[in-house]
């Protein structure tokens, strides 16, 4: 059922990339201790032995996990320069363990691709036209095109926040190359930087009727000393979920922004 509060939508948005944020300082200790919410997660699908074509993925998907920080290799200087730039939070010696101050969500710009796929909170639709698959996100409200009638990735492409991106099929997966990224996104949650030199692969292979893994690879020698590999990551059939209206609006993220900034102090009357 859809949330008709008050709330600004971002505002819950927020929500959400805290407790990312948060989670992944203890995921290794619960990889090796599944919680109970985990092993319901896993537990077989009564539909992923449906039959299915596995050149067909279209759909309303959830990300899986399996797109994060844990394996980032080493920065270059110029990469590391720009990631403790962006790890600075709302200011003061207690920044750093308040990341959300310098995402460049919170002033409404872009996610960018791959970060908007990786919330799960939000579901994704693919769909597949001749020519084209357009992947559709809840989260911002945005769109992105994967062109798969042939041409080549442009030499010198136009920036932009989501990239150019064109596919194929190798046997039962699609394979997905991306540039042209602007470079003022995160790749990942946590301030992960990357640059207008960076290209993207991405392999999608649907594996049963529910579930689409997916590896990535980040090949960006400005920013990182060899490419990033990124897999298992994988995203689950949601046909029950709709596609909402989340957009983020700036007047909103500005009313966040100034109460969290307020003393303690100030919200207590002090």
């Amino acid at each position: 059922m859809r949330d008709h509060s008050n709330r600004p939508t971002m505002l819950r948005s927020v929500a959400v990339l805290a407790a990312v944020l948060a989670l992944s300082s203890v995921s290794r200790a619960q990889q090796a201790a599944p919680t109970q919410g985990q092993r319901r997660a896993t537990a077989p699908s009564p539909t992923a032995n449906l039959p299915f074509d596995p050149h067909d993925l279209s759909g309303i998907w959830r990300f899986g996990g399996g797109l994060g920080p844990t394996n980032a290799p080493p920065m270059t200087p110029a990469g590391k320069a720009k990631y403790d730039a962006n790890i600075p939070g709302l200011g003061g010696p207690e920044g750093r363990n308040k990341p959300l101050g310098n995402d460049p969500m919170m002033i409404c710009d872009p996610l960018g691709y791959p970060r908007v796929l990786s919330f799960g909170a939000y579901p994704m639709e693919i769909v597949q036209l001749p020519g084209r698959i357009i992947q559709f996100f809840d989260f911002f409200y945005v769109h992105r095109t994967i062109w798969m009638d042939g041409r080549k990735l442009p030499d010198d492409p136009e920036p932009t926040w989501y990239g150019y991106a064109i596919g194929h099929w190798e046997g039962d997966t699609l394979v997905v190359e991306s540039n042209g990224f602007n470079g003022r996104a995160w790749f990942a949650n946590g301030g992960y930087p990357y640059s207008e030199d960076s290209k993207l692969e991405e392999r999608y292979k649907r594996v049963d009727h529910d579930t689409i893994n997916i590896t990535m690879t980040l090949t960006d020698p400005t920013t990182y000393t060899k490419p990033w590999v990124i897999a298992p990551a994988s995203m689950r059939w949601a046909p029950k979920e709709v596609m909402r209206e989340d957009v983020c609006s700036p007047s909103d993220e500005k009313k966040y922004l100034d109460e969290i900034r307020e003393p303690a102090g100030r919200k207590t009357g002090q």
